[in-house]
């Protein structure tokens, strides 16, 4: 599954040009040419540096694939991972709809949709692979919704006894249908659709969240 060379031993601090370049050149490849059928050498060659330089930065190609996917989602996700402040009230709904809204355009976006089927593709030949990027996709991004929901809760905006769960709620009933229409290739949302549809989402967590007025805190 991994692609190996022997590990460079240490010298000047990595140049990290090269590095982005190797990065975005993964991202496109893995995308066009799928896990398997991408190797470092066309990944060198893409980004226009030796081989070893990449091995120098990523030691195989499974490490590469875990940083082009984390590199990718941090940047659509830039807002999201750092977590904003949720004082007074009137920040709540601001602030959950430019989340949702983050997320919506990251997993429906055409390199999301994307690498999704090369992930389902390679699900039962790859389960590790799906581990994977499981792992530093949907995963990392719930435990960060839980981090902030921890904190609307702690600030009584909502009651959130479980934020974990209401972490997951959240992103599901944003991805509703139309993400596996996209994944299917089926006709979806229009843009105008899919914005009243995120504002709805957000609408209707915020009720169910709703702190009740006879319940003890």
């Amino acid at each position: 599954m991994t692609e190996k060379l022997a590990k460079p031993s240490p010298g000047r601090p990595k140049n990290l040009t090269k590095r982005a370049a190797i990065l975005k050149a993964a991202q496109v490849l893995f995308l066009r040419l799928g896990y398997e059928g991408c190797s470092m050498d066309a990944i060198a060659q893409e980004a226009g540096v030796s081989k070893l330089t990449v091995y120098n930065h990523f030691t195989d190609k499974e490490k590469l694939f875990c940083a082009a996917i984390k590199a990718q989602c941090d940047t659509q996700l830039a807002e999201f991972f750092v977590t904003p402040t949720v004082h007074p009230p009137l920040h709540l709904r601001p602030t959950l709809l430019a989340l949702a809204h983050s997320f919506q355009r990251l997993v429906n976006s055409p390199e999301s949709i994307a690498l999704h089927r090369l992930i389902i593709s390679h699900a039962t030949t790859n389960p590790e692979l799906s581990h994977l990027f499981y792992e530093i996709t949907a995963l990392r991004i719930t435990h960060k919704m839980e981090e902030l929901l921890r904190s609307i809760d702690r600030t009584k905006q909502l009651h959130i006894p479980h934020p974990r769960q209401a972490a997951e709620h959240f992103f599901a009933l944003l991805k509703g249908a139309r993400h596996l229409q996209l994944l299917i290739g089926y006709p979806s949302q229009s843009p105008s659709e899919a914005q009243t549809h995120v504002e709805h989402v957000v609408d209707l967590f915020i009720r169910a969240y709703q702190p009740n007025p006879h319940q003890e805190i």
